[in-house]
């Protein structure tokens, strides 16, 4: 049973495998997540990009994006064989590419597509198969219409819901002001946990404090962390000690680009660019005497050709 305490959320063109890398360098507990891949993708491009990961990643999920359950039980089996921990289905980006593909936040319409999509998924794999999804879209967004989605997907055999606590506006609004404008309503999912307290409900949206996370955690059953995990990341070295009861010494700043410098050179040695890697690093020293001069020296020296670990080391010598 994966722990869901602390999660940090699936963000497309972020969370890849050196993000996540680096994150597991300050956290060993939280549940990682990949960006969404599509279906189309998996089952019809190149498995080794979308799908590789460095087993110290683990505990992570595979984040899908699709609405055909064949092809959807087809991703599951291929993530059970990569050793993913789980598979995940995003019900919540509102995106207009995404819409035209039929799933993210606008299958929130469709809860019965939405169930024989999980109860495929199921059916393929023994791993945990969860959603993601919102509180609403556009007029539909009563919380009757919520219990009644959740109500029939679980009915699918889903049992993990993460709850981003905003609406979904399908047209006005970009994904930046879907995840900004539409108001947070905390009160929903903690009504639809105590309506369903059978389910595993799971939190997301707008935390960016350990006494945030404290509080909800007295409503559900976990919390996932988006944006505030990715630009000021070393407050997760904070989680471990704190949500998991870890009474190791969390590592230095300095410990932790360390710890990262033998990644960075095995990747270079595979072709990665560097700066692939180092813009999941830059907010590190957030708050830091120096950290403009960490961003700065990263940014202008990363993307040269034949950049190595040395921009990194001239980098952390600012700080």
């Amino acid at each position: 049973m994966l722990d869901r305490l602390i999660s940090i959320a699936p963000m497309l063109d972020w969370t890849d495998r050196h993000c996540r890398f680096f994150l597991r360098l300050l956290s060993r507990r939280v549940l990682l997540y990949t960006g969404m891949v599509t279906t189309g993708a998996m089952l019809h491009g190149d498995p080794q990009r979308f799908l590789a990961y460095d087993p110290v990643e683990h505990p992570l999920a595979l984040q899908l994006g699709g609405s055909n359950p064949d092809e959807l039980a087809q991703c599951a089996r291929i993530a059970a064989d990569w050793g993913y921990d789980e598979v995940n289905l995003n019900i919540g980006c509102p995106s207009d590419r995404v819409q035209s593909g039929r799933f993210g936040a606008c299958l929130m319409a469709e809860p019965a597509l939405v169930s024989d999509c999980v109860a495929a998924m199921r059916l393929a794999v023994d791993l945990p198969v969860t959603i993601k999804t919102r509180i609403g879209i556009d007029e539909q967004d009563s919380y009757e219409e919520l219990t009644d989605f959740v109500g029939r997907v679980a009915m699918g055999g889903c049992q993990v819901f993460i709850i981003h606590a905003r609406k979904a506006w399908l047209r006005g609004l970009s994904p930046k002001e879907n995840r900004e404008i539409p108001p947070l309503h905390y009160e929903v999912v903690h009504q639809l946990k105590r309506d369903f307290p059978g389910l595993t409900v799971v939190l997301n949206g707008g935390l960016t404090t350990l006494d945030q996370i404290t509080k909800q955690l007295q409503e559900v059953d976990g919390v996932m962390i988006g944006r505030a995990a990715y630009e000021n990341p070393y407050w997760l070295t904070e989680v471990d000690s704190r949500f998991f009861g870890v009474r190791t010494s969390p590592p230095s700043r300095h410990q932790v680009v360390e710890a990262f410098l033998p990644y960075v050179e095995d990747q270079l040695r595979q072709g990665t660019p560097l700066h692939c890697m180092t813009r999941h690093i830059l907010g590190l020293f957030q708050g830091v005497p120096g950290a403009r001069a960490w961003r700065r020296t990263l940014s202008e020296h990363a993307c040269q050709r034949g950049a190595g670990k040395d921009v990194v080391e001239a980098a952390l010598g600012q700080v």
